[in-house]
Order: structure tokens, then C-alpha cells, then sequence
């Protein structure tokens, strides 16, 4: 299995990173649709789509409204976007208003049920986050993988069970540990916590993204201070590529 990482940053985009999309092209599985989803063209090797969002912040759904063309193109068949239903309808409502983008494309909007039966035999579940206005993290269980995606957020250590010994943990990183007070108070998280959790949850590997576009640095968050924690901690980079 290998996932791209399309977009590792948070918030705004910045000569280095886009925000958050990840994407399992052989499945054709994909995670929020931040300003990196005008990359899932060219990664495109299924004629179905299962979009997963995590909340609707603007950072994590604008998108969305990059996949006209490709729909009306026909490069796909069907784009399935699983949520809340609260944050769904804010999409439609207000992404999609007349004035802001007045042609919404031929999305399926499905509220999350408990779990997602999804491409390759695998199982999703997810778990509500702490974060302002709500967001929730995700597992897929295949026969013999499984992965996790747990983004803006605050205290790792209350998911710990949901992602026990996953394969592959890919986890928002927003911040180094000297901002831990920043962290609190937007509801993300800093580099040891989420070490921690890592090492404490027995996962395989540890993918650290959504970061600070502030900070555009080869080390942003103190990549070191993680892997001494847990070894097996990769910082992710735009275009990144994974097998799991």
C-alpha cells in the first residue's frame, strides 16, 4: 500500500508546503481537500473517489472546488465526500454559496455513518477530536495493514487506544515544543506529545504533517527531539511517497 502526502502544511499555503491532502491512489481513497487537492489529477489510477474530511476548516476543504474540471471532464465516474453532517452542510452552504463558487460539482455528500466499508477489503472508523468548532481522526484496518490520520488537534494522548498498533500513524505537528503554549491555545499539537503517543500506541511509523507555515525550515518542529522518543519518525514533505 502507499499513500501520498499532496500537501503537509497547515493553515495557509507557503513556498514549501500546501495544505492538507493525502492520497491512497491505487484505492483512490483520499483525505481532506486542502489547497494541494489540485495535485489529485495527476495521481488519478481509480474512476472512484472516497473523500474523507476531517472538519471544515477552509484550510482542509478549498479543494473541493478545484475538481470541477475533472468531474466534468470525465475523469472520474463517482466522488463520494464522507463527513459530518454539520460540516457537510457548511460546505455546501457556504463553499459552494452563488457568490463565493457558484457551480458545485456532482460530489455524493454522505454523513458518516460508524464505519466505511472502503476500497481494498479495509474498514474505517473514526473519533471526534479536541479542536475548535470540531474535528474527528480516521483508521483504516485492512486484512494485512492499517494506517490512521489524526489532524488538528490537541492532547494526543486521548486517542491513544484508536490508533494502538497501527502500521502507519500520520499525525499533525503543528508546533515545536517551545510553542506548546501556542498549541493550547489553537487546539493543535507540539513534537513530543505526539512522540509520545507514537511510541506509547506501538504504531510502525510516525509521519509528522500539518505544519506551522510559518516556520519553512528543513526543521520545523525538531524532527531529532522526535526520533529520540521514537526512532521511526519521518517529517512529511509535499509529494512524499509511503508504503505501509
Amino acid at each position: 500500500m502507499r499513500i501520498v502526502l499532496l500537501g503537509t502544511g497547515g493553515y495557509h499555503p507557503n513556498e514549501r508546503r500546501h495544505t492538507a491532502c493525502l492520497m491512497i491512489p491505487e484505492l483512490g481513497i483520499i483525505f481532506d481537500a486542502g489547497t494541494s487537492f489540485f495535485r489529485v489529477p495527476h495521481h488519478l489510477q481509480t474512476r472512484n473517489l472516497q473523500i474523507f474530511m476531517t472538519h471544515a476548516h477552509l484550510d482542509h476543504i478549498v479543494g473541493l472546488s478545484f475538481f470541477l474540471v475533472p468531474m466534468l471532464s470525465d475523469q472520474v465516474d463517482s466522488v463520494k465526500v464522507y463527513g459530518e453532517e454539520s460540516k457537510l452542510a457548511a460546505i455546501r452552504t457556504h463553499l459552494f454559496s452563488d457568490e463565493i463558487f457558484p457551480v458545485l460539482p456532482d460530489y455524493e455528500f454522505i454523513s458518516l455513518p460508524e464505519t466505511v466499508e472502503v476500497a481494498g477489503g479495509g474498514t474505517l472508523r473514526h473519533l471526534p477530536l479536541e479542536h475548535p468548532g470540531g474535528s474527528i481522526g480516521y483508521r483504516v484496518d485492512w486484512p494485512d495493514c492499517s494506517m490512521a490520520y489524526v489532524t488538528d488537534t490537541a492532547h494526543p494522548e486521548q486517542h491513544l487506544e484508536f490508533v494502538q498498533g497501527v502500521d502507519l500513524l500520520i499525525h499533525e505537528c503543528y508546533f515545536p515544543d517551545e510553542m506548546s503554549e501556542w498549541a493550547d491555545k489553537t487546539g493543535h499539537t507540539h513534537t513530543t506529545p505526539v512522540a509520545e503517543l507514537a511510541r506509547d500506541a506501538h504504531v510502525g511509523k510516525l509521519i509528522l504533517t500539518h505544519i506551522d507555515p510559518q516556520c519553512a525550515g528543513d526543521d520545523p518542529i525538531g524532527i531529532k527531539v522526535a526520533q529520540k522518543i521514537f526512532p521511526n519518525t519521518i517529517l512529511g514533505e509535499d509529494l512524499m511517497e509511503i508504503d505501509f
